[in-house]
């Protein structure tokens, strides 16, 4: 399976078949020492890579009698993100299985049904240990299988318990709300060292709230879906009142006279044609209610006119008692907004609730319809990554508490930067330990600390096409030292909205601190530190390229505690993409913008304090600027800078200040080089790229300049 360990044996001093169906990226010596090949046979001595991944299994070479000298072990990990073109969402259930499911559940129980209990899916039983507690309140089905479709991703990162009411179940909001207080202090008191979390939707989100009010001692992370804390009464009267007015006979007669049970063949024809509308229709909410229709049967067992009476009474008085108590809750609260249909939800009441909430962020899926988990294109466990609301301890580690894409949320953040790929089409470029300059990441180490110092092109776009390419040719995850306003935004502040830095945040992206500078690279990661910081990325008119760089050098000394190696890079191909017609200084000189600015960059967490002139200047602003004819970019790494062994040699200031302005000639040679050698790039143009993708196939590597060792 992709991702496992496999072994590979063969035997030294002996030419090696190529088996260049394989893809293999980390290798790691067990017994011994012997050569390892790469995929054109030649000799490398750290790095085994094939590209393409097409089958598994153990490879042994057999010497004659005689000749067996000796045998090494390697043991090599398959790398998941080699092909993420043939990356498919997982299978998950559909609304046919929620419904079955909630069937199956309410039949099985007979009588009243009992009182409310929670249940564990079978799908969630592979969470690792340490996972915390994920306790999910159901909206208006009371089924508890709301995330029917969600089990499978959170069940891998969380220990998942649904509560479910069962039909004839008339437990009043307050008793509810005890309930789950019960549990959640059960569990509180059993692991007081982890969050609780608790999902609600709907009228589950309200009675969460009242938890979360009534426990500001508990440490509970909300994720509240289409929270109803102030009901829409233009549309819940009359259909209060229309519930009312039926028969109790209704769900009879539709069954007995329309045809709808199973066994009868118009059930089939129904449900079909309804699909077929629900189809053309694209969803929303009435879509929703046609998909619904096609398994009425089921639908009428499960909501008797009564349930469904009771179900708007315990959202009235549930929303009620969230909105008077919403101002006292203090837990770390995520809201997730449906853009269309939302019949029974105030807009005005969620505005409320969120300056009321202190520690808030609201999402919304503006494509999305009333049931927010049981549609496509919505996972839960992903949301929850990228809004870097998973944690497994009272205070959010952004290294221990990171979890790696998944190859699908990689193609899906790869097509997302198609467009930007496309029209640059980047060249990397790497520098093997003789000095030779490859263009693959041949000569990236694979184990880490690694240090990867650099220059900002415009926006720092130059991270997230590398990103890519560094996960799938090598299965290394680079983590970028990033803005804090790319994590955190006060209640009311004009800042970009948060979503705008997901594909920044799913790629494992840190805010910049000395704090996760030192862990990152305790964990031995590879770390990713642009000196030049907002200084650089928004630079003004004919700053293209140039340094803007503090004078201390500290990240010098700390990487030469851990032994890390340094590997400055430089990145050009910004002035080949557009052409920046209103600077800072311009907007300075406009009162309107001036002012925005200001407010803006006030909102943010200060950087470089103690830094004088223009390298204090970290004001955040939007650059004016028109396009090109897109170009190319270029990224060359360049050799490696050892700090191994030399920690008492380099906390000296001066000896670390030699090294930290080596890094920086070597950064600014990086540019002059890729500068200089793209004039005689035959591609650097988007039209000879097109023209050669056309005749050689869109997904080939479009040619450059020529290396001086080819």
């Amino acid at each position: 399976e992709v991702g496992t360990t496999k072994t590979f044996i063969y035997r030294e001093n002996r030419r090696t078949r190529v088996f260049s169906s394989m893809a293999l990226t980390t290798v790691r010596i067990t017994d011994g020492i012997c050569p390892v090949f790469s995929s054109g046979g030649s000799r490398r001595a750290h790095n085994l890579h094939f590209s393409h991944l097409k089958s598994t299994r153990r490879l042994t070479s057999v010497a004659a009698p005689g000749r067996r000298r000796y045998r090494a072990k390697v043991t090599a990990t398959v790398n998941p993100y080699s092909n993420t073109e043939a990356a498919r969402p997982e299978e998950r259930k559909s609304l046919r299985d929620f419904l079955s499911e909630a069937e199956n559940f309410y039949t099985s129980e007979g009588g009243d049904g009992g009182p409310p209990r929670w249940f564990s899916p079978l799908q969630c039983s592979s969470h690792a240990p340490g996972s915390p507690l994920l306790l999910y309140i159901p909206g208006m089905d009371g089924t508890g299988l709301g995330l029917i479709r969600q089990h499978r991703r959170l069940g891998e990162i969380f220990d998942v318990w649904c509560l479910h009411f069962p039909a004839m179940d008339r437990t009043p909001a307050r008793d509810i709300v005890k309930l789950i207080e019960r549990t959640v202090r059960s569990e509180y008191y059993r692991v007081p060292n982890r969050p609780i979390y608790i999902v609600g939707e709907s009228v589950g989100a309200c009675l969460a709230l009242d938890v979360a009010a009534s426990n500001p001692d508990i440490d509970i992370v909300l994720i509240l879906a289409n929270p109803v804390t102030s009901l829409n009464n233009f549309m819940l009267q009359p259909l209060s009142s229309l519930l009312e007015t039926l028969p109790d006979e209704v769900p009879s007669l539709i069954e007995e006279n329309f045809g709808f049970r199973e066994s009868y063949p118009f059930s089939a024809m129904f449900e079909s044609m309804l699909n077929e509308t629900v189809a053309q229709m694209g969803g929303g909410l009435l879509g929703d209610i046609i998909a619904a229709s096609a398994n009425l049967p089921s639908l009428i067992r499960i909501f008797p006119k009564d349930t469904l009476l009771w179900k708007l009474q315990l959202l009235k008085s549930a929303s009620a008692s969230a909105k008077s108590h919403m101002y006292t809750v203090k837990a770390q609260t995520l809201i997730l907004l449906s853009g269309r249909d939302q019949w029974l939800r105030n807009n005005g009441d969620i505005e409320r609730l969120r300056f009321a909430l202190p520690k808030c962020e609201v999402r919304e899926f503006y494509n999305n319809g009333q049931f927010l988990f049981l549609e496509d294109g919505v996972d839960l466990a992903t949301i929850i990554k990228i809004s870097y609301y998973y944690r497994r301890g009272k205070i959010l580690d952004y290294i221990s508490d990171y979890t790696l894409p998944t190859p699908y949320e990689l193609k899906e953040f790869e097509q997302s930067q198609r467009l930007l790929t496309a029209a640059t089409a980047p060249v990397f470029l790497s520098t093997l330990d003789d000095g030779t300059v490859v263009r693959s990441l041949e000569g990236i180490p694979s184990e880490g600390p690694v240090l990867y110092v650099g220059n900002h092109m415009l926006f720092g776009l130059e991270l997230r096409p590398a990103a890519i390419h560094f996960l799938k040719e090598r299965n290394i995850l680079l983590r970028g030292l990033a803005h804090p306003v790319m994590f955190t935004k006060k209640i009311g502040s004009k800042l970009p909205d948060m979503q705008m830095f997901d594909s920044a945040r799913i790629i494992g992206a840190v805010p910049v601190s000395n704090m996760n500078f030192y862990k990152l690279l305790r964990s031995k990661a590879h770390v990713v530190l642009y000196p030049g910081g907002v200084r650089e990325a928004l630079h003004r008119k004919g700053e293209e390229y140039k340094l803007f760089w503090p004078e201390h050098s500290e990240f010098v000394r700390i990487a030469s505690k851990f032994g890390a190696r340094i590997i400055p890079f430089g990145a050009v191909g910004e002035d080949d993409l557009c052409q920046m017609v209103l600077d800072y200084n311009d907007q300075m000189k406009i009162p309107f913008l001036k002012n925005l600015i200001e407010e803006i960059t006030h909102d943010t967490i200060k950087l470089r304090n103690d830094e004088e002139g223009e390298l204090r200047n970290q004001d955040l602003h939007m650059p004016g600027f028109i396009p090109k004819i897109p170009g190319r970019y270029y990224v060359y790494f360049g050799k490696p800078i050892e700090t191994k062994g030399r920690e008492k040699e380099l906390h000296d200031k001066e000896k670390a200040h030699e090294v930290y302005l080596e890094v920086k000639s070597e950064v600014e040679r990086c540019m002059t080089y890729l500068k200089t050698k793209r004039e005689t790039d035959p591609y650097r143009n988007i039209l000879p790229r097109l023209l050669y993708y056309l005749s050689h196939g869109f997904s080939s590597q479009v040619p450059t300049f020529n290396l001086p060792n080819h």
